[in-house]
């Protein structure tokens, strides 16, 4: 007798780049990226957000825009798709988050310009249609 177990994945993630403003030397990087410390903020703040378990934060090598560090993106289920870049590692992740909110509620997750935090107002790479 075979058991279905509910392996339902979430309908939205947020994806962040762990090796965006890196310092290399040597063809190694150095120290900890910005990327890498971008991250680290989200996951601790998003401890306390809301949407922490239906809009995981997924670590990515590399998101391949790495003349506008650091980058994250916001995919969802028939959603569009956003990348934003030059995001400032200090001063980004609580206005990320609070984006990210936005996107969650909206059915199509196209957010306009007024409605997005100041920091991802400017730096959006990329606006990709859904594929439903």
């Amino acid at each position: 007798m075979t058991t279905a177990t509910n392996t339902q994945q979430p309908s939205h993630t947020l994806f962040v780049c762990k090796t965006c403003a890196s310092v290399w030397q040597d063809g190694k990087r150095v120290g900890e990226s910005g990327g890498q410390k971008l991250l680290k903020k989200l996951q601790e703040l998003a401890q306390d957000w809301h949407l922490k378990d239906g809009f995981p934060i997924q670590e990515v090598e590399c998101m391949s825009a790495c003349s506008h560090s650091c980058v994250v993106a916001f995919a969802g289920s028939g959603k569009l798709t956003y990348m934003f870049g030059d995001l400032p590692v200090d001063d980004s992740a609580a206005a990320i988050l609070e984006c990210a909110s936005k996107y969650y509620d909206k059915s199509d997750g196209f957010l306009p310009w007024s409605e997005r935090p100041e920091p991802l107002k400017k730096g959006i790479l990329a606006r990709i249609p859904s594929l439903s």
